[in-house]
């Protein structure tokens, strides 16, 4: 019994120190490229993008806490009662002014007869209707209140794609929630109005939009007023990556005419439009595929009659670019009748101008734009 035993434990240990040589024999240390904890470094690379992480993560994003506290008191909410008494809409507002002007949208306020608007610091004023311009979706209320915080405009044709922004608004009733993103593109056509002069040249961004949003701020990282968010394309009823907002020089020009003349003096060109596509910028000789052409003039319009005309192809006003139908809509819309501009234009391949164009108002010239 003794005898086996022992038998066994000099089994083992001559077991144990064989294996131990023949480990030391053939074991080779690995390279330090294949143990470390970093990914390789190209020579290409200033800095190795770290794994599982989203990509905005891999750059250092603008400091936010200073602007979301500069803009979140001036986003207020708005609930909206109808005829009998009862909540027919909520949605944002953004101050306009020190003394209680409210910028809202129009689909927000249409169906109301009263209005409540709720600021952060938990006043509850009663609003006043001033006017609405339902071919922006903008409308402007009215409180009797003094020294309030409104967000300064910024410039809008100045918003590049890529920048960081801010969306502010109170969506599911919370007060004054803020959301990053980036602008995506800029003059997005998405046909949601139905007015026969609509005018639909958005920014169109990430930040995360909701039910509830329609109505409030767009700000960039300086904190300035670039955009009243309106819109969501979704299939779900919720935030699906797309959300929209009306350009903030659009949304000063309508302020400014509903505060003066309680609507919206509109002025047009005279033109009816269409895109320019690949094949009729060869057959029209323009160096590039951008620019509205004319399908139409109106008699007796602004257009016809400073010498413009079917086949031309507008891709300028006052030096500012027209690529496309909505940027050349929301150019012209900034004027009012009497207004003056100029154009810039391609005709059989030479590019010509004019200057001093008198806009008309759409009231004046009703079938065209």
């Amino acid at each position: 019994m003794v005898k086996s035993i022992v038998q066994n434990v000099a089994t083992a240990l001559i077991s144990t120190v064989f294996a131990f040589w023949l480990f030391t024999q053939y074991y080779q240390q690995p390279s330090s490229a294949a143990t470390s904890a970093y990914p390789v470094q190209l020579a290409s690379q200033t800095k190795a993008k770290p794994v599982n992480r989203t990509p905005r993560a891999w750059e250092e994003a603008p400091n936010f806490i200073s602007t979301s506290t500069q803009v979140t008191d001036g986003v207020v909410n708005i609930t909206v009662y109808g005829k009998s008494g009862y909540k027919v809409a909520s949605g944002s507002g953004v101050v306009a002014s020190r003394d209680g002007y409210i910028i809202t949208n129009f689909h927000v306020v249409q169906d109301g007869r009263e209005y409540e608007i709720a600021f952060p610091d938990k006043r509850v004023l009663k609003g006043r209707f001033v006017g609405s311009d339902p071919s922006t979706d903008l409308a402007l209320l009215k409180v009797d209140a003094s020294g309030l915080n409104p967000i300064p405009f910024g410039n809008s044709d100045d918003v590049q794609v890529g920048e960081w922004v801010l969306a502010v608004g109170n969506p599911f009733n919370l007060t004054s929630t803020v959301t990053a993103g980036i602008v995506s593109a800029k003059a997005r056509d998405i046909n949601i109005f139905r007015q026969n002069y609509a005018i639909e040249s958005f920014i169109q961004t990430d930040a995360v939009v909701n039910p509830g949003n329609s109505g409030g701020a767009l700000v960039n990282a300086e904190g300035q007023l670039i955009g009243i968010n309106t819109a969501i394309i979704t299939e779900s009823g919720g935030y699906e990556g797309y959300s929209f907002a009306i350009p903030a020089n659009l949304v000063r020009k309508v302020v400014l005419d509903l505060r003066e003349f309680g609507k919206v003096k509109r002025a047009i060109l005279g033109v009816r439009i269409r895109e320019v596509t690949a094949e009729m910028a060869a057959d029209l000789g323009l160096p590039s595929i951008a620019g509205v052409y004319i399908t139409e003039t109106s008699p007796g319009g602004s257009a016809e009659r400073a010498g413009l005309r079917s086949g031309d192809v507008i891709t300028r006003i006052n030096g500012q670019r027209t690529n496309s139908v909505p940027e050349l809509q929301e150019a012209v819309a900034l004027f009012r009748p009497g207004d003056s501009v100029n154009v810039g234009f391609y005709r059989q391949g030479r590019y010509l101008e004019l200057e001093d164009i008198r806009l008309q108002s759409l009231d004046a010239v009703s079938t065209i734009r």
